[in-house]
């Protein structure tokens, strides 16, 4: 069955959802409804009758798991969601949400993986095939450029078409490319302008006729401000159901000659497709609640991120005495809140009881402070005296602190990073009388550390871990496990360090993107910028010595291959991240200082080597090119570089390449300072103005260099009217007849 075979009411009809979270069916046809479900860290699916949502399992958020740096992981827990979500009779995961984290205050950042393109696509493909492997199909979102939840539904960011290319696109690529989803979710926001639900570059000439897409797309709930636009520019399915509006105008618009049926019948054919996909998965995979449950913790702890580790602190011992204080270990957040939000099979139980049983020994536990608590009030100063009375009787204070769960969720942009001034006044005072002090961080972002970041012996970032989360911080604290996460965004000293704290979330409906392409870490080295813990940076109990580098280049394909060879140089077994990192050639125009180009992960035993091969694919050395809308490889030396973090470097290998650079085609409009760049049109120029100047006048002021500051940005023309000017119109017509170069490469 095609759309050409269906009456055009039936054809409409598909083109827009049953209700929230079903497409039409027409049983007449042979066509089903395809069933919608959230997922991104556990199957978020409503019951029917929307009193409460399914139980499932709760994974760590994406914001947690993408500091595993372990693609791996990443697909087992997809897997392990759609299972579920097929179980419970979903055709599609709308999962996983894969924008760039821009600022650190993004309301949704829990649900992303990263400030950086290449790990949030490596995830996100990984993410992708894992839970298309169940038989179940997944919807990428949001595309596009959709990073602040303030105006979300009508903000128009202004990005540049390299920051584009470069940094919001290309995850979205390598998923489309290699992981083949079934559908992408069209985001609220509009693009310079044009809402993306309404945008034909982006959902027909990019994501279509450039990378191949060849599934649906759908818009967010109620992102289609027009939907006969929508429909023409490659939105397929509206969600939700509009009950019967939408379907009326287009039908209206087909019968009006508006609007092409064959353009009805192209998105008709796609649905018509993605039901039959639906059918063809067969029979759903049987769930095993106990093996999610250990999948869980496993995430977890791999999630977590050692930040600070002073005087080996960690892990403790089994003869210290220790305590858990703080009100957020009794009841420990695992996940934030919104459409995403699961409701979890199992919740975790208090920290001190899992540290109890990891320990061995009983471990007392004080509230120290309460989120509805004014700092200043007798009953919180009585909190914090209990928890110093408990913690200077002890060996360890592990103090746990974090974010409410008000301040992270979809709908709204966090006003800052701060940590509850109650939590600053319980680690400083519980610092200065326990002999050693351990603060764990929940929450699903960055957040600003006090002062007493250097004072505190260790820091461990636990992220938001899922259900298992309980289990998981005790195993790392006592070293049943060894903590390998690596951050997945940079933490700045303080907010106004963001690269994009002035311009974000924007005003007046537009969000202005003036910091091009210098995101999170790519900002910050590029004005070089004191951070409190770099992107990528990530301690273990144990230490790794970067050997050796080998980098060669594969002619086939144009890949670099990077050969390392690694030792675990400690007492302890071991999890390293190597990072690759890439430097430009020396004077390229607005490159970040370095770029992450590919990454590994080496589990080597205490004092044992190993070796790890990283891809690096031509596109990391590329840029985006704006005068000539394309790709360019930049001739010159670039740098490799082999890391802990993007500013723990370790080893590093230049390279020349010597590569053919697309010039600018030159017209009137292009200035004198173009022409006067330009190997080939350049010496022409300046050949025929010498020429065909009796005095001189023109020739001395094109090549005098204190003129040239004065009027290089004048486009040529403006120089040609000059009735007694050597240069005229006839003449820069003529000059780009005679030599303009046929495939304007050089």
């Amino acid at each position: 069955m095609t759309a050409a075979e269906l009456r055009l009411d039936e054809a409409v009809s598909l083109l827009s959802g049953a209700d929230m979270a079903t497409t039409e069916a027409l049983p007449g046809r042979g066509i089903r409804s395809v069933s919608m479900t959230d997922g991104s860290n556990g199957l978020a699916m409503n019951l029917p009758d929307f009193s409460g949502k399914v139980p499932a399992t709760c994974f760590p958020t994406s914001s947690a798991l993408a500091a595993s740096w372990d693609p791996e992981l990443v697909s087992r827990v997809a897997a392990a969601i759609a299972a579920e979500a097929r179980a419970a009779g979903a055709d599609v995961l709308l999962s996983p949400g894969m924008n760039l984290k821009r600022d650190p205050r993004g309301g949704r950042n829990f649900e992303y993986y990263s400030e950086d393109p290449l790990l949030t696509g490596e995830l996100a493909a990984a993410f992708v095939r894992g839970a298309q492997s169940t038989g179940i199909g997944a919807c990428v979102k949001h595309f596009a450029v959709n990073n602040q939840e303030t105006d979300r539904m009508r903000v128009s960011a202004e990005v540049s078409e390299r920051a584009l290319r470069e940094l919001y696109l290309p995850a979205f690529e390598t998923v489309v490319r290699r992981a083949k989803p079934w559908m992408v979710m069209a985001a609220y926001n509009r693009i310079n302008g044009a809402y993306a639900t309404e945008d034909r570059r982006l959902l027909t000439g990019i994501l279509r006729d450039e990378w191949g897409f060849d599934g649906v797309v759908v818009s967010d709930w109620g992102a289609v401000d027009d939907r006969v636009r929508a429909l023409r520019a490659g939105t397929d399915l509206e969600m939700p159901s509009t009950s019967g509006a939408s379907d009326a105008q287009v039908a209206r618009a087909v019968e009006d000659g508006e609007l092409d049926r064959s353009v009805v019948d192209v998105s008709a054919d796609r649905l018509i497709g993605l039901a039959h996909r639906a059918d063809a998965a067969g029979p759903a995979p049987a769930v095993d609640a106990d093996a999610a449950g250990e999948l869980a913790v496993e995430a977890a702890r791999r999630s977590a991120v050692l930040l600070t580790n002073r005087d080996h602190a960690l892990p403790l011992t089994r003869g210290q005495r220790v305590a858990v204080l703080g009100g957020m270990a009794a009841s420990l957040r695992y996940q934030g809140g919104g459409s995403a939000a699961v409701n979890a099979r199992t919740t975790p139980e208090p920290l001190a009881a899992a540290l109890t049983a990891a320990h061995g020994n009983a471990v007392p536990f004080a509230q120290g402070y309460r989120f509805d608590l004014d700092p200043d009030t007798p009953e919180a100063e009585a909190l914090i005296a209990e928890a110093i009375a408990v913690a200077e009787e002890l060996d360890v204070a592990v103090v746990v602190v974090g974010l409410p769960d008000a301040a992270e969720s979809e709908g709204f942009d966090r006003a800052d990073l701060a940590l509850p001034a109650s939590q600053h006044r319980l680690i400083e005072a519980v610092a200065a009388v326990a002999p050693r002090t351990v603060v764990v961080v929940v929450s699903g972002g960055v957040v600003e550390l006090g002062e007493w970041r250097g004072r505190v012996d260790a820091i461990l970032f636990a992220g938001l871990a899922g259900q298992g989360v309980a289990t998981a911080i005790a195993d790392l604290l006592t070293g049943a496990a060894s903590p390998s996460g690596r951050l997945s965004e940079t933490w700045p000293v303080r907010l106004q360090d963001a690269p994009s704290f002035l311009s974000f979330p924007g005003e007046a409906g537009r969000s202005v993107y003036g910091e091009g392409v210098f995101v999170g870490y790519r900002g910050y080295d590029a004005v070089d910028r004191d951070v409190a813990f770099p992107f990528g940076h990530g301690l273990a109990y144990t230490t790794f010595e970067y050997e050796s580098m080998r980098v060669v280049a594969d002619a086939a394909d144009g890949t670099w291959n990077v050969d390392l060879r690694l030792r675990n140089s400690g007492r302890r077994p071991g999890r390293e991240v190597v990072q690759i990192y890439l430097e430009r050639p020396h004077g390229t125009r607005a490159a970040p200082v370095r770029a992450l180009a590919g990454f590994a992960a080496l589990e080597l035993e205490a004092g044992a080597s190993g070796s790890a091969s990283i891809s690096v694919p031509r596109r990391a050395l590329e840029r985006w090119d704006e005068a000539t809308g394309g790709w360019v490889l930049d001739p010159g030396a670039y740098r490799f570089v082999a890391a802990a973090s993007s500013r723990d470097l370790r080893l590093g290998t230049a390279v020349d390449i010597d590569s053919a650079v697309p010039m600018q085609p030159l017209t009137p409009e292009s200035t004198l300072q173009e022409w006067l760049a330009h190997p080939v049109l350049g010496p022409a120029l300046l050949e025929r103005v010498s020429a065909s100047d009796d005095s001189g006048r023109t020739i001395g002021m094109l090549t005098n260099p204190h003129a040239l500051l004065m009027i290089g940005g004048l486009p040529i023309r403006r120089l040609a009217v000059d009735a007694g000017s050597a240069l005229t119109d006839h003449l820069l017509d003529d000059v780009i007849a005679r030599f303009a170069p046929q495939d304007s490469t050089t």
